[in-house]
């Protein structure tokens, strides 16, 4: 549900862009009821402008690899498969010749050797988590993308290794794996510590993405508005994140009643999270331009310097996008659809379009370019 309400903020120029701190990712689980906690500084210490309405290339294209992104979006899916590899070895004379790799409901159902199990895992750890994490390390991609993948990314990565190393712990020194016990309370572990570190990184990454200078306000044939600051959302409305939560949490605390352990409200808590996280974005439109907030975050930061244009669009989200909520169709080609129906869809002179489902498109439209027109001291109205 969208909401209007106005906001007074000042004028800070198109680099006036906010990132939260790498400590900011640090969740206040007990002192502050799960909120992130927020510190302003600027989104890009370098921020590359150019002029001109077309899109940068070759080596003025800007940087490529955000370093953050790289060391935990990279380094550390090898590293993983480097640790589960390089165990396997140190521990091979203390396993059995073939170890559990699977239980039923009470007792393990299939086992393998060792180094076999090593290989299916590192395969795992880098098709599955490494494929994930590692558009972190794509400097130009869409930053609340990259974030969320490499959040989710490193959470699996987490929850992979821990569950190897847990079971081949409890396998050591035993000439026969069949009576081992499935080592539930590791999966637990694995995904909050895999959680707590995507946290981090995400904390870490940078919006490196190469900005230009829009040459000429907006079309006069599209929309216009009285140019006010505004606040709206798109998808779900408070009401229907807490109805989820609530609903996730209570399923978690029922599976905790039938396996008779914690760890499914361990494993519960860090997807819920990240699943809440892409049911609701915060749009605020101001003098600075747009700004698109999520858990807090400022994730998509558009600058009215950079605006060529809005217009509104009609939008079918599994037609247009392939899905629900955040999206990507093509390169630089992003959209925020909850809904079918109006969109705002807002054009960059980088050549970055960003579309957003809104129900009230039309007047968000206008004060996009109203705002733009102001640059260029115009009233297209």
């Amino acid at each position: 549900m969208e909401t209007g309400n106005e906001i007074n903020e000042h004028d800070g120029g198109p680099w006036s862009k906010f990132y939260p701190t790498p400590h900011a990712l640090v969740l206040n689980c007990i002192g502050d009821n799960f909120r992130w906690t927020m510190k302003s500084r600027p989104l890009d210490r370098n921020p590359r402008w150019q002029r001109g309405s077309s899109a940068p290339t070759g080596s003025s294209a800007g940087r490529t690899v955000d370093p953050a992104g790289f060391a935990f979006g990279v380094v550390l899916p090898v590293l993983a498969a480097v640790t589960a590899l390089i165990l396997t070895l140190a521990w091979r004379s203390r396993l059995p010749e073939r170890i559990a790799v699977h239980w039923s409901a009470t007792a393990p159902d299939r086992f393998a050797p060792p180094m076999q199990t090593a290989w299916v895992f590192v395969l795992v750890i880098c098709i599955v988590g490494g494929g994930a994490t590692v558009l972190a390390a794509f400097a130009q991609a869409l930053l609340l993308m990259r974030r969320m993948l490499l959040m989710i990314g490193v959470t699996v990565i987490g929850l992979l290794l821990t569950l190897y190393v847990e079971m081949l712990r409890v396998q050591l020194d035993r000439t026969d794996a069949a009576g081992i016990r499935l080592p539930a309370n590791a999966i637990a572990l694995g995904v909050v510590l895999g959680f707590i570190v995507g946290a981090v990184g995400a904390g870490l990454l940078r919006d490196y993405r190469v900005r230009a200078y829009a040459s000429q306000p907006p079309a006069s044939t599209l929309p216009r508005a009285t140019p006010v600051p505004v606040r709206t959302s798109a998808g779900f409305g408070w009401a229907g994140v807490v109805v989820f939560c609530a609903v996730g949490g209570g399923l978690a605390v029922l599976g905790c009643v039938l396996a008779e352990a914690y760890w499914p409200l361990a494993i519960s808590i860090p997807v819920i999270i990240l699943i809440a996280a892409l049911m609701r974005f915060e749009i605020i439109v101001d003098r600075r331009g747009i700004r698109v907030t999520n858990f807090g975050f400022a994730t998509i930061d558009i600058a009215l310097a950079e605006v060529v244009g809005a217009k509104i669009t009609e939008v079918n989200p599994f037609k247009d996008f392939g899905g629900w909520g955040l999206r990507t169709r093509g390169h630089r080609r992003y959209g925020i659809v909850t809904h079918t129906g109006p969109a705002v869809q807002i054009d960059t002179a980088s050549g970055l379009q960003l579309t957003i489902s809104l129900s009230r498109a039309e007047t968000i439209t206008g004060i996009i370019n109203g705002f733009a027109d102001q640059r260029f001291g115009e009233d297209c109205r």
